[in-house]
């Protein structure tokens, strides 16, 4: 499996922007398709973005159509969200997860393979 390490998470005001980063290890960064996931104190992990392992192809929760952008580096390891314009019920802990086949189409938790520790966010009002 591969490993998974989040690190951009923090303090931010309503409207403000903050650019999360997940860094894999282990395993071919390319051959997997990549998500994120929140989940905020007393609710299910949900699913917020994913990316095809070349980045052509790209889904996001209605919640944050227009505001989160997901993208890779596979020369880096890495994915990204990019998450602007926040509100106070983008408050979560935010989860990267590795999905072994490059292109995917839903939104459950449970065909994600790797899952990262998280990092929290937190927006305030």
């Amino acid at each position: 499996q591969v490993q998974l390490v989040e690190s951009g998470g923090g303090l931010v005001q309503a409207g403000g922007s903050l650019k999360l980063s997940c860094v894999a290890s282990g395993r071919t960064f390319s051959n997997y398709g990549m998500g994120w996931f929140r989940q905020a104190p007393g609710k299910e992990r949900e699913f917020v973005a994913f990316i095809s392992w070349r980045g052509d192809s790209t889904s996001y929760a209605d919640s944050v159509k227009g505001r989160f952008t997901i993208s890779r580096d596979n020369a880096k390891n890495t994915v990204y969200l990019q998450m602007n314009s926040l509100k106070p019920e983008d408050t979560a802990v935010y989860y990267c997860a590795a999905h072994q086949s490059k292109y995917y189409g839903g939104s459950s938790s449970a065909d994600f393979s790797s899952w990262g520790q998280g990092t929290q966010v937190t927006v305030s009002s």
